[in-house]
């Protein structure tokens, strides 16, 4: 998942979707809006049947069209799962740290980047598992994946970069390992609680306030960044 907000410098990061496999948008409002339905419908069949045993019928059912209406926007399974991924992926968001001004607070920063972070998450959690299971028998889809996932952990390590120059943060640790080993801890701790269930305390989940916390709190403490009371 992603903050949006880029530095200067940054460039938009790459898209999950196969782009050899989007069409052009249809010309006319109507197509459009049965297009979106058709995504829509097919994205609550893969995320409760799974990629693997969606069948088209399956979504056609959903969205309550045709066969032909379907083949008219899209070729097949493959098409139209590219189609949800880049309707989806502004809102699957990385931890991306935001660019960090002389006067801001650089904790309160990465605090508020975890905060948009794990929101997103939940609002898409079934579409994350989906994305795992495809990415664990699609070999196309996974690289795409780590693309993506690549550029934030580099706008990272630069952010993390500056403040190492600013006297922010440990200066003996390696920018790009440090936000590989950071983005993977924050990316692996959302799934295990939102995706498999795992934030589980007495079978109740943690506040989501607790989930930022130490999550910043760990960020934060493995840079040896001053914490402000």
């Amino acid at each position: 998942m992603e903050r949006r907000a880029e530095t200067a410098g940054d460039s938009a990061p790459p898209s999950m979707a196969r782009t050899s496999l989007l069409r052009e948008l249809p010309a006319t409002p109507r197509g459009q809006r049965t297009r979106t339905a058709l995504i829509d419908a097919g994205r609550r069949v893969f995320e409760r049947l799974g990629y693997l045993d969606t069948r088209l019928v399956d979504i056609t059912q959903e969205a309550k069209c045709s066969s032909g209406t379907f083949y008219t926007y899209f070729a097949g399974k493959e098409e139209i799962f590219a189609a949800i991924l880049e309707h989806a992926q502004e809102d699957m968001m990385h931890p991306g740290m935001e660019h960090v001004a002389g006067d801001d607070d650089p904790v309160s920063i990465i605090e508020a980047s975890n905060l948009a972070y794990f929101e997103a998450y939940k609002r898409n959690a079934k579409l994350m598992g989906l994305l795992e299971q495809v990415a664990n028998i699609d070999p196309e889809f996974s690289k795409l994946r780590q693309e993506r996932a690549d550029a934030f952990i580099r706008r990272n390590a630069r952010s993390i970069a500056d403040l190492q120059q600013r006297g922010l943060a440990d200066p003996g640790l390696d920018p790009m390992l440090s936000s590989r080993a950071l983005s993977g801890m924050v990316s692996r701790l959302a799934f295990n609680y939102f995706v498999t269930g795992d934030g589980l305390l007495d079978g109740k989940p943690l506040p989501l306030e607790e989930l930022v916390y130490t999550a910043t709190r760990l960020w934060a403490n493995a840079l040896r960044m001053p914490v402000r009371n």
